[in-house]
């Protein structure tokens, strides 16, 4: 178990070098005082707890994967954010959070498990007038999405994009860096954790399709 949470933690730590592209997306957004932020597909937290910093406001976390949020949940009691923060076990399929609910929903590569248009029709509904949503999401059809933005009443204030060298440099390659460590480590162990099984095939996805690695981010408002 030690060394299962050892290697969580290190490969925390590698998450922690794309933190940046939250900022400089939060950064693009107008100043609000303290606002209400809905961050769908929040994993361990690492982007939400970074949110609630920048924001200074109230940031409720989804995500349906309990060990990651059991690990967030810790992080947010060791920051002193349980009056801001909370780590939901929720399916983005099945939100029932009352209309008009948050100043901000916050989505860093999530929303293709539903589907960005339809994302983008649904979620719409939880931000409040003149409310905003950044949404960060593989490359695919980057024109086609800035017109479904557009379609869906959304105003585009700006997005970015991240090449397959970027991700490859600032997480993948440390990734298989870490992942080889660790795997000298449980040479002597007959099994391998899970983590660490996850951590290979999110690797070997890259390296198959490393041009579906490429991502962008939108930052919109209703």
């Amino acid at each position: 178990m030690a060394k299962e949470e050892s290697f969580q933690t290190e490969k925390d730590e590698l998450r922690k070098r794309l933190v940046k592209y939250t900022i400089k997306a939060f950064r693009m957004l107008p100043h609000m005082d303290k606002p209400r932020i809905l961050d769908i597909g929040c994993g361990s937290g690492i982007s939400t707890l970074e949110l609630a910093r920048l924001s200074q406001g109230e940031v409720i976390g989804i995500d349906i994967d309990q060990p990651a949020l059991d690990k967030f949940a810790r992080k947010i009691k060791e920051a002193g954010l349980t009056d801001r923060v909370q780590a939901v076990n929720c399916s983005m399929f099945d939100m029932d959070f009352a209309d008009e609910s948050f100043n901000i929903i916050w989505s860093e590569g999530s929303i293709y498990a539903i589907g960005f248009e339809r994302g983008l029709r649904e979620w719409r509904r939880f931000l409040k007038p003149d409310g905003f949503m950044v949404v960060h999401d593989e490359q695919g059809n980057v024109r086609e999405k800035l017109e479904q933005i557009s379609n869906y009443g959304f105003e585009l204030l700006g997005y970015f994009l991240l090449s397959k060298e970027t991700w490859w440099a600032e997480y993948f390659a440390p990734l298989e860096q870490l992942i080889s460590e660790f795997r000298r480590k449980y040479t002597d162990y007959p099994e391998v954790p899970e983590e660490l099984h996850q951590a290979q095939r999110e690797l070997d996805s890259f390296n198959k399709h490393p041009e579906r690695n490429s991502s962008v981010c939108f930052v919109i408002k209703s």
